[in-house]
């Protein structure tokens, strides 16, 4: 595997590669969009229109499942959002790697580059500096936390009483349950996009490293993991949905 180029910056370790490929994945997601959008036109809407539209249809389709779709509708924006973000992040990694050499020292924004291991002064790293987002435990649990604070607070918000309630159900007893319960979805999140997108990474890494016999392998690979990417982005989509609508909807749960 190869190291990370990490800079401290107030005593916080910043990974470049991870603020790099989310600027990178937000722009292109909004160039994507703004696109989609330019030009709209009922009579004779362009291709590009067509696929936002059915993009849209899709989304809310898919909370329309998870809850009546007039309480759902507020949320299309945010499950756009999703959806979009995590599939362009989860495809970024497979074209390409953007890997340096270095030896010693490097500098950037007078912040010295380090590397996830600590080498000697003979020793030289390789630095990957393009992969995808979502195979960064760091980005799919930052992710996953808004997920969990947002639910949590629109059913404070929206749904308090029978929000309170269902800790305590099917008996009061069951309240730390309730509790761990609520407490592990930002960790399944997490970790299901993470490890799903890094061993794809993983396999790549290894395919790429056998004779060119390996070339047909890396093909179908790629092919396979475009739909990994793809039905990983719907999960967490849906999951999102149906953690908000389990917290903001009168039924028990």
């Amino acid at each position: 595997m190869h190291d990370i180029p990490i800079i401290n910056v107030g005593g916080l370790n910043l990974d470049l590669s991870a603020i790099l490929m989310l600027l990178v994945t937000s722009t292109i997601v909004f160039v994507l969009v703004k696109l989609c959008v330019r030009n709209l036109s009922v009579e004779n809407p362009s291709k590009i229109q067509n696929f936002m539209e059915w993009v849209v249809e899709f989304v809310l389709n898919l909370i329309s499942s998870t809850m009546d779709v007039k309480k759902g509708r507020p949320y299309l924006s945010l499950g756009l959002t999703l959806i979009l973000f995590i599939l362009v992040a989860n495809l970024l990694g497979l074209p390409f790697a953007i890997i340096t050499e270095t030896h010693g020292e490097r500098e950037i924004f007078g912040y010295v580059i380090e590397a996830t291991r600590n080498m000697g002064p003979d020793e030289h790293s390789h630095l990957l500096w393009w992969k995808s987002p979502t195979a960064d435990i760091n980005v799919t649990a930052g992710l996953a936390i808004v997920v969990f604070i947002l639910m949590n607070y629109l059913g404070l918000k929206l749904n308090r009483k029978h929000y309170l309630k269902h800790f305590l159900q099917p008996f009061p007893i069951f309240l730390p349950l309730n509790i761990i319960e609520n407490l592990s979805k930002p960790f399944a999140l997490a970790l299901r996009l993470f490890a799903n997108i890094f061993a794809g990474e993983v396999l790549i890494t290894v395919i790429l490293k056998l004779s060119w016999g390996s070339i047909p392998f890396m093909a179908a690979w790629q092919g396979f993991s475009v739909f990994i990417g793809a039905l990983q982005a719907f999960i967490f989509t849906i999951l999102t949905m149906v953690y908000i609508a389990q917290m903001t909807t009168h039924e028990e749960h």
